[in-house]
């Protein structure tokens, strides 16, 4: 976390969305809840947590982009269910360029 803080300038925001440096940094959302305005009390940077629940209209459209072809996911690597363990192996490293899809 003091490297991304280092990264930004004063103005910049970080936001907790997820990501593997925040799984790591904070062990979860009630952690999150104290760590982050107490970091906040050090840091230079505004520290906000994204806690946003997808809405039903906005899925709707994803899924009409998705239908019409105009979106398309990423696929980086494709494991067939029994060597799902190597693909979270894989995902946790780190490394993923693309979504990592497990086939059933």
């Amino acid at each position: 976390m003091s490297r991304l803080l280092r990264a930004l300038n004063r103005d910049g925001t970080p936001a907790r969305n997820g990501g593997q440096l925040y799984k790591r940094w904070f062990a979860g959302a009630g952690v999150l809840l104290i760590k982050a305005p107490l970091l906040a009390l050090f840091a230079p940077q505004r520290i906000r947590v994204c806690t946003e629940r997808p809405r039903r209209k906005d899925l709707l459209v994803l899924k009409e982009l998705m239908e019409s072809g105009k979106l398309t996911p990423v696929v980086g690597r494709t494991y067939p269910l029994s060597r799902t363990h190597e693909a979270i192996s894989y995902f946790g490293e780190g490394h993923a360029q693309g979504k990592v899809v497990i086939t059933v």
